[in-house]
């Protein structure tokens, strides 16, 4: 099967190092804002829908942008949330940053507002409703390192990979 992830995530979960894991065991390639971005620009496409559906076409990660709506009917297509703790949110994005405890909580205050809008103004839903995704992933509970372990494991056994 031509697996295809999306993964929403909230800001310092740690996402993109889960998926920049599962990209080099799958691999497949991860595509983000700007992938998607530069895809609008080198081609006539009309929306970033069109890119998502084109990038979905093979095998890939995609890390945000709706495709986990924009993809919902395709069979291929697991989607993945990512959360964990504001705590451990803050001090990853101290130490990732280079900020303050203040500017990290305002920045992932900010960037959450900033993601929980786009969703809702492209899908007309909540962001981070448990019933858009297939699995969630609280990073402070299972550790960083162990998620990618933990789909590695579940793709295999479910016999997508």
């Amino acid at each position: 099967m031509k697996l295809v992830i999306t993964m929403s995530r909230r800001y310092g979960t740690g996402a993109s190092r889960i998926a920049q894991e599962l990209s080099e065991r799958l691999g497949i390639p991860v595509y983000d804002k700007v992938n998607v971005e530069e895809e609008l620009g080198r081609h006539t496409y009309e929306s970033e829908v069109e890119v998502i559906k084109k990038l979905a076409e093979k095998p890939c990660i995609i890390l945000g942008r709706c495709a986990s709506e924009i993809l919902k009917d395709q069979r291929n297509a697991f989607n993945i949330y990512v959360c964990a703790d504001k705590e451990d949110r803050i001090r990853r994005i101290m130490g990732k940053e280079n900020l303050t405890y203040e500017e990290a909580s305002k920045k992932i205050e900010m960037t959450d507002q900033e993601r929980a809008d786009y969703y809702h103004e492209h899908t007309g839903k909540a962001w981070g409703d448990v019933n858009n995704y297939h699995m969630i992933l609280n990073t402070s509970d299972l550790g960083l390192e162990n998620c990618a372990d933990i789909l590695m494991k579940y793709f295999e056994r479910q016999e997508l990979i």
